[in-house]
């Protein structure tokens, strides 16, 4: 697998309209897309910083895994995302050395195909596979 870039980087928060005004007014970027998953139970705020995103992600269910994760933690960096040109294959030569939460890519935010590895096996980073459909 060779990763071509940090696709994203997903910060849980407990509320987007409280996230979004540090984004947008202390740090001056712009929230280009604001896009609701609903079979991962989320709510998601997009910001492009150079060729590398910024993924705000608000539960819309306290028993969805951001819902859980916030309430755990209070929020704060929850996975860190890498581009890859087939997911597909990225997961099966992942598989060979780590643990997976995805067997098969599903369909994520942006409607980009998507595939987690477990932290168990990555040094406690949730990692998530991103690419094109």
């Amino acid at each position: 697998m060779k990763p071509t870039h940090i696709e994203h980087i997903g910060i849980a928060v407990k509320s987007l309209e409280e996230a979004i005004p540090f984004y947008e007014n202390v740090l001056g970027l712009k929230c280009y897309a604001v896009e609701e998953v609903k079979d991962q139970k989320v709510k998601t705020a997009f910001f492009q910083v150079g060729q590398t995103k910024i993924e705000l992600l608000e539960s819309t269910d306290p028993e969805g895994p951001i819902g859980k994760f916030v309430e755990k933690n209070g929020g704060g960096m929850h996975h860190m995302a890498f581009a890859v040109e087939d997911v597909a294959e990225a997961l099966n030569e992942a598989a060979a050395g780590c643990q997976l939460i995805d067997k098969a890519p599903r369909t994520g935010a942006e409607g980009l195909q998507i595939g987690f590895l477990h932290p168990k096996s990555t040094n406690r980073v949730l990692t998530e596979l991103c690419g094109k459909k």
